[in-house]
């Protein structure tokens, strides 16, 4: 298989309870539109053979669907992050890669993401993080040698469990700062919203 024919899978993660933040972020805005909108906005749908949303909340479902994008509901999302991982990628079919999102990076942008897949596609065998500065953020891309140990994760142990363990095969697709930052608390999520006002 050429890289061109490599089938990439997208999974947008949008299923956790937030604890740190107190309720479901995923509906509070920043700019006039909820954080799970602009992460869906965020996916260049072009670039993917499938995307999946997991999700708990009906909104979200309803939303993806909205997109063309397949919703996939977690019943457990009190199992942890690895439990997302693992009904993600058993609802991609046949892919040789797997993207995955955060649904609280409202500044990630499309073109960004398209960008980091393209980089992928010339390094088809590495991991590859979108990064600043040396520092990994993401999404991340995960070519499907690794699905095994996504597959066996479990609790509250994402994708970095199985990148620490493989440093040497990660590659960073440099981007600006900003779009690496996340909405785990209500205070970063009001700094944020004063930053975007219109001045």
């Amino acid at each position: 298989m050429t890289d061109n024919e490599l089938r990439i899978g997208c999974v947008v993660m949008a299923a956790g309870n937030a604890r740190r933040f107190g309720d479901n972020k995923l509906a509070e805005e920043v700019g006039g539109r909820s954080l799970i909108r602009r992460t869906l906005e965020a996916v260049p749908a072009g670039r993917f053979c499938a995307v999946v949303v997991v999700t708990q909340y009906p909104e979200v479902e309803d939303l993806a669907r909205s997109f063309g994008f397949l919703p996939v509901w977690n019943p457990h999302p009190d199992w942890g992050i690895s439990h997302t991982i693992r009904l993600g990628l058993e609802a991609l079919e046949d892919c040789g890669a797997a993207m995955f999102l955060v649904s609280d990076q409202p500044l990630l942008r499309r073109e960004t993401v398209a960008a980091e897949v393209d980089f992928f596609r010339r390094h088809p065998d590495r991991l590859v993080g979108l990064g600043h500065g040396g520092v990994r953020g993401n999404p991340c891309i995960f070519p499907a040698r690794f699905f095994p140990e996504l597959l066996a994760l479990r609790e509250d142990c994402g994708g970095s469990t199985v990148i620490r363990r493989h440093e040497n095969d990660l590659l960073l697709f440099e981007t600006a700062a900003e779009e690496l930052e996340d909405v785990d608390t209500r205070r970063a999520l009001r700094a944020l919203r004063e930053r975007e006002q219109p001045v």
